[in-house]
């Protein structure tokens, strides 16, 4: 099979790794960056492609299949591709509007039937700072469109939201990013978080449900900043409250978006039993994808295609946790605004591909390796970036997938020890299981 990986950023190196060690051909696209680091992700590993008029004139019409890893480029451009029928396994511009338009999916959302949580749209910190002040009950701020994930925010209080709006206000680039993109204030609603994806294609969802929880913040106990994710719980099953709340009533819009891929609703389960949704997801989740790698069967590209043609033989571990631990190194997650030097860092130890998931990394020259007593120079594995590598493991319970992610994870070595959270699949879901469990959502999860 021909594959082709079109990726807005550097997420695609692992599938495309997969891909080859299935016997497919592979050619990854990733623009040329400002951030030299992340042009080269890949390079000595995969084919790599830079040239936008090449990839149109010769790579479009070569793939059997063409995965999006986002949502955020490159769709307007394929639009009429998918159109004529080109194999194209991702979100039209449309149906991606659902995410990164967050009051639309919201909208969306109320259509189709479901409790949504009030929610106010803004284009201006200093109005939304205002608004706070009147409304103290809108304590969350989401931004839309490309806008960096990390200005994501959960107050305690009025106060401290108004700061952060303030804060950001003096920010150029996030006042631009606020004007083009927009942002929403949503009342906070407490109680658990949880999730559930599924794929969806011209036969409607496939039988599993991908039942997840997240793992957002940098330190262990969910403490400081937002990473995007710094791991995520997971687990495929075929019954899922969860699903029938908040993914089945989008059945409908979905069928006349003509929705191919991932879509996955995020919420908080109050203490009634009540699901709020957040938001959908409408494309691969980072490091979701890296779960859902470790936990399908056979041949990463192939049930693509045949979902595509409304067939669906995805075939996963079902009923088996899994836990992803992203392994990054300093300035992780500020690396983008800084802009420190992270290439060439050697990286020991990442040859189990049962569980590693190679990120940010190319194949380096004259590489000092350790063989026994003896210091070796040859092409070795080096970071390009901070987010470096997502560990898996899988286990019957929680507590077998965690030992085994972690087993792997103390495998890797590298000169500056890279760090991770400690508690993914633990922290606050200990406690949080059995609430859901007491309204019948994620009933298959135990530790």
């Amino acid at each position: 099979m021909k594959v082709l990986v079109i990726d807005a950023g550097s997420d695609g190196l692992d599938f495309c790794m997969r891909c080859i060690e299935w016997g497919h051909d592979v050619i990854w696209f990733t623009a040329k960056r400002d951030n030299r680091d992340k042009e080269v992700v890949g390079q000595g590993i995969v084919d790599k492609l830079y040239d936008l008029d090449v990839l149109r004139r010769k790579y479009i019409g070569w793939a059997d299949l063409i995965l999006l890893t986002d949502n955020t480029k490159y769709l307007d451009m394929l639009e009429p591709y998918r159109k004529m029928g080109y194999p194209i396994f991702g979100p039209s511009p449309e149906a991606a509007e659902l995410e990164l338009n967050r009051i639309l999916g919201q909208k969306a959302m109320k259509d189709a039937g479901m409790k949504i949580i009030p929610s106010k749209a803004f284009n201006d910190y200093h109005v939304a700072a205002k608004f706070v002040e009147k409304n103290q009950t809108y304590l969350v701020s989401k931004p839309s469109g490309e806008a960096d994930k990390a200005l994501s925010y959960v107050a305690d209080d009025a106060a401290s939201l108004q700061y952060m709006l303030e804060r950001w206000d003096k920010n150029e680039k996030y006042r631009h990013d606020a004007k083009k993109h927009g942002f929403i204030l949503q009342e906070k609603k407490h109680g658990v978080e949880f999730a559930v994806g599924g794929w969806f294609g011209p036969g409607g969802w496939s039988k599993f449900w991908y039942e997840n929880a997240e793992f957002k913040k940098l330190f262990n106990g969910d403490l400081g900043p937002n990473t995007g994710e710094a791991g995520t719980l997971s687990m495929y099953v075929r019954n899922s409250k969860m699903a029938d709340v908040a993914l089945k009533p989008m059945t409908k819009l979905l069928h006349q978006l003509n929705y191919v891929g991932f879509i996955d609703n995020n919420g908080m389960i109050d203490d009634s039993g009540q699901f709020w949704p957040f938001e959908f997801t409408c494309r691969p989740g980072w490091p979701t994808f890296y779960n859902q790698l470790a936990t399908h069967v056979g041949d990463p590209a192939q049930w693509m295609v045949d979902l595509m043609a409304g067939n669906d033989t995805l075939k996963v571990m079902e009923d088996t946790a899994c836990i992803s631990v992203v392994i990054a190194t300093p300035d992780y997650p500020y690396s983008k605004i800084t802009k420190k030097a992270l290439t060439g860092i050697p990286i020991y130890n990442v040859s189990d591909r049962e569980h590693v998931h190679l990120c940010e990394v190319m194949r380096g020259e004259n590489v000092p390796v350790q063989i026994q007593n003896h210091i070796v120079r040859m092409p070795h594995y080096v970071t390009c970036g901070d987010y470096v590598a997502v560990v898996t493991g899988t286990g019957d319970t929680i507590t077998g997938a965690r030992r085994s992610a972690y087993a792997a994870v103390k495998k890797i070595k590298m000169p500056n020890n890279p760090f991770y959270r400690t508690d993914i699949g633990k922290a606050r879901f200990v406690a949080g299981l059995p609430k859901l469990q007491k309204h019948g959502f994620a009933t298959t999860f135990k530790y």
